[in-house]
């Protein structure tokens, strides 16, 4: 058990450390909890990090993965009725036409995201 008393320590982490630690928590099969416990952190903390990445607010170190997927938009004039989009993932692509099932969705994503 680890308990402690009294005023904690304000620790100072680079720019480069919080990078890396962010980095760590995005891949794949990283559990944030488990990171932020790693390195002595609060969940909470790493969270606000990674949404400073998402933000753009800090870097991640260029051998790091890209955590993120570029979105390529297109616009049609089309009926709402005729409405589609396309995913990419995974070298798959997923055509998704106005009133699909979401959860059927859901799950040809998680599918080929377990796939990659």
């Amino acid at each position: 058990m680890d308990m402690r008393t009294g005023v904690g320590r304000r620790r100072r982490w680079s720019e480069e450390q919080k990078g890396r630690i962010v980095a760590e928590s995005f891949t794949a099969g990283a559990v944030v909890s488990e990171v932020a416990r790693r390195y002595d952190l609060a969940p909470q903390h790493l969270f606000a990090w990674r949404k400073a990445a998402r933000a753009g607010r800090l870097a991640l170190p260029e051998d790091a993965l890209p955590p993120f997927v570029p979105v390529v938009t297109s616009v049609e004039a089309r009926p709402l009725w005729l409405a589609r989009i396309s995913i990419e993932i995974a070298g798959a692509v997923v055509r998704v036409e106005a009133g699909a099932d979401l959860a059927l969705l859901a799950g040809v994503l998680r599918a080929l995201k377990a796939a990659a």
